[in-house]
């Protein structure tokens, strides 16, 4: 009796509790009413205070393509120019930083010299590139001009084209002038604005830009694969949003790409096979026509130089240090009057040139902050006399270097130059027996007539001190800096040096390496290092005391040594000459300094190993392929190896009067 009462309890309050909780009951009961959302459809952000006007617009290009495009007008503005920067790093995020009503809080997502420049009237445009972040189309690794490598109708030249005829037309506020900045990526979309250019677009920074992936920037140098830009590659490919991140299971950067053996083998462990870059990558190891005809330098040598054009190139790029200046080189016949062209070297790692403070480089203190420098006596004023009305005067020189070792700036009409008084000569550092360094060649008849090391595919050396950070960590800024005696301990780098100096030696310009070497195996590397070696004892900076500061530093394959189009197998053991430049320096060594010459056959991870025996695509080498190798480096002529530097010297003219 008792369980009945209680089951027919249970069963009336689910009764009564449907009743009254269901949209039935509540309609008979009438006292039931949906609540409204709290969410209005179309909110309106109420930004009058704010000192700043932005529009989120989509902007159409020729193909009815529409770009995402992110504009921030400074409140008050009236005829002001516009700088304009395109880019595959989020523009929404780049232009949103501070969730500030202050245009200089919200540009914290900006780089420095481009937050300063809008608070003084300019108006800021970002642009998502097609494919990316909030535009739409298809993304194209640095996808090129029209032509064999591209056979639709649109490029990165024509949509920037297109966006900038939009801007000064639907822009009330601004006076119709534009200049494109950028820097890395964004560098490459400036110099693609260079050709066939919009009327309004008055002036172009190029900073640290992607040029010429093969031959010096960052997909190879010389043929040697940077393979630690594989993390780069996997995010930059496989997401409209980058959002895809590289993992790793490893501390250890050099143990993680070891242990997969082949760059092909990691990136497959990583699912790129997908990625349209990366196969391209797989499918172009020699310099042929995919890599010749999308190098910005040589494809703005086929145009007209119509638009003034500021270059900023880093003596100490870790990503980009070849591009800025062969662009300068291929352009600088078009300006013979030194009008158009201008160049900005400093002492930077990529991109370091746009910080608020540039101070100090690794382990160098400099005197002055060279990065506030740039930006209020070299960019600023150039873009104030092309974006303002009035033009006001500008009296920027055509170049602008900064000499490391006495730390100063200097300006001259073209690049490489110096002060009134000298030339730039051309000075042989010979490798001497006993690993010494001398400006004469060995003579003939000598006993020891190389060097010799074997490099050992299973014990590559590392590029930098273990544990290797991977790319894009903090450290990873500065590791052109480090201090080389790590390297100079090993038995499988050659180290060279001079005697002390007993005067000043200003190399300004690109040394070349003259090097004779052979080799037991059927291809190999080759690394050769300029280093500044301090003092044993610096009083002033105690922490420099013997260190070996690479100074310009770089990478042949030997495969390329005849043509980098068309790669062929080394003679085992016999002297071969390979002949390549190093980055561009402008660096003085002071007295009391050594000059030192590393040489060595491995830069592990940071490019991919050389099997040492010649295979047709180092990609898919497999490891069997493998073998150590006995490399020797000659200084006895016929076979006299040595580095030929830039220096300035004083001028005999000048001495005769």
């Amino acid at each position: 009796m008792r369980m009945l009462l209680k089951t027919s309890r249970a069963a009336w309050v689910a009764t009564l509790t449907v009743a009254v909780l269901s949209p039935a009951g509540a309609a008979q009961d009438g006292r039931y009413r949906a609540l409204p959302s709290e969410i209005p459809a179309h909110f309106k952000p109420v930004t009058h205070s704010f000192d700043y006007i932005r529009r989120d617009v989509m902007i159409p290009m020729r193909d009815g393509v529409k770009l995402n495009t992110e504009i921030l007008i400074p409140r008050g503005v009236k005829h002001a120019g516009i700088l304009l920067t395109r880019t595959p790093y989020d523009a929404t995020g780049m232009t949103s930083g501070g969730h500030s009503p202050r245009l200089g809080v919200e540009l914290r997502g900006d780089d420095d010299l481009t937050r300063v420049l809008v608070q003084e009237g300019f108006i800021r445009v970002v642009q998502d590139v097609r494919g990316k972040f909030g535009s739409q189309g298809d993304y194209v690794m640095n996808r090129p001009v029209r032509g064999p490598l591209n056979r639709t109708p649109v490029s990165e030249a024509t949509d920037c084209r297109d966006t900038i005829d939009w801007l000064v037309k639907h822009i009330a506020q601004s006076n119709r002038r534009v200049a494109v900045i950028g820097t890395s990526y964004d560098g490459f979309e400036a110099l693609m604005c260079e050709i066939h250019p919009a009327p309004a677009l008055k002036f172009v920074i190029a900073e640290n830009p992607m040029v010429d992936g093969w031959m010096g920037d960052d997909w190879f140098h010389h043929g040697a694969f940077r393979e630690q830009m594989l993390p780069y590659i996997y995010s930059q490919e496989s997401s409209r949003s980058s959002s895809a991140q590289w993992w790793s299971a490893y501390h250890d950067d050099y143990s993680q790409y070891l242990h997969a053996g082949t760059p092909e083998k990691l990136a497959a462990e990583h699912g790129m096979a997908q990625l349209g870059f990366w196969r391209k990558l797989l499918a172009n190891p020699a310099y042929d026509a995919f890599w010749r005809d999308q190098a910005m330098d040589k494809v703005l040598a086929r145009h007209r130089l119509r638009v003034p054009l500021l270059l900023t190139a880093s003596e100490w790029d870790q990503e980009d240090i070849y591009g800025a200046l062969a662009v300068y080189r291929a352009l600088v016949p078009k300006d013979p009057q030194h009008k158009r062209m201008f160049l900005a070297l400093g002492p930077w790692y990529h991109g370091q040139e746009n910080l608020p403070d540039a101070s100090s480089l690794g382990p160098l203190k400099l005197e002055t902050n060279t990065a506030r420098y740039y930006q209020q006596h070299i960019a600023g004023p150039l873009l104030a006399h092309f974006l303002k009305d009035g033009a006001p005067p500008e009296h920027v020189a055509p170049v602008n270097a900064y000499v490391t070792g006495p730390d100063r700036w200097e300006a001259f009409r073209a690049w490489p130059g110096c002060q009134p008084r000298c030339v730039i000569a051309r000075t042989a550092l010979y490798i001497e027996p006993h690993h010494r360094l001398g400006l004469r060649p060995p003579p003939p008849g000598q006993m020891h007539r190389y060097d010799e090391y074997v490099s050992d595919p299973a014990h590559p050396v590392p590029y930098r001190p273990r544990p290797v950070p991977p790319a894009g960590s903090r450290s990873w800024q500065t590791w052109l800096l480090g201090d080389q005696r790590f390297a100079a301990a090993r038995t499988d780098v050659l180290t060279y040096e001079t005697p002390r100096l007993r005067t000043a030696v200003r190399v300004t310009g690109r040394p070349q390496v003259h090097l004779w070497a052979s080799s037991s195996g059927t291809d190999a590397d080759w690394v050769v290092k300029v280093i500044d070696v301090y003092p044993p004892q610096d009083a002033q900076h105690p922490q420099m005391g013997g260190y070996e500061l690479p100074i310009s530093m770089d990478i042949l394959r030997g495969r390329y040594r005849k043509s980098y189009a068309h790669p062929a197998p080394l003679t085992p053991n016999v002297a071969l000459r390979y002949r390549f430049h190093l980055p561009a320096i402008d660096h003085v060594f002071e007295p009391g300094h050594r000059i030192m010459v590393q040489i060595q056959s491995s830069w592990f991870p940071l490019y991919d190993r050389n099997p040492q025996t010649y295979v047709p695509n180092i990609f898919t080498a497999t490891p069997s392929d493998y073998h150590k190798a006995v490399e020797r480096i000659f200084h006895q002529a016929p076979h006299d190896s040595y580095i030929a530097l830039p220096v300035a010297v004083r001028s005999q003219r000048h001495e005769q009067h």
